[in-house]
């Protein structure tokens, strides 16, 4: 796939280009890409932030999957 990015002059990347061609074969697998939001509700932000704390103060806490499954 030939993409091309819109940078603001530090460099940034802001946008994405595809073509028209490309963007017709991600819509025919994904019908809903174009109602998609890059927003996340507060709620889950918060959580998110809440979740992130709670590793920060006890990062021994984490499982990896495979420990996950194990357990189950």
């Amino acid at each position: 796939m030939s993409i091309q990015f819109l940078s603001d002059e530090n460099g940034r990347k802001l946008a994405v280009q595809v073509p028209i061609e490309e963007w017709e074969k991600i819509k025919a697998i994904h019908p809903d890409v174009e109602y998609l939001s890059n927003d996340l509700p507060q709620w889950q932000k918060t959580l998110i932030d809440k979740r992130l704390e709670t590793i920060k103060l006890n990062p021994n806490s984490i499982k990896s999957a495979d420990d996950l499954f194990q357990d189950l």
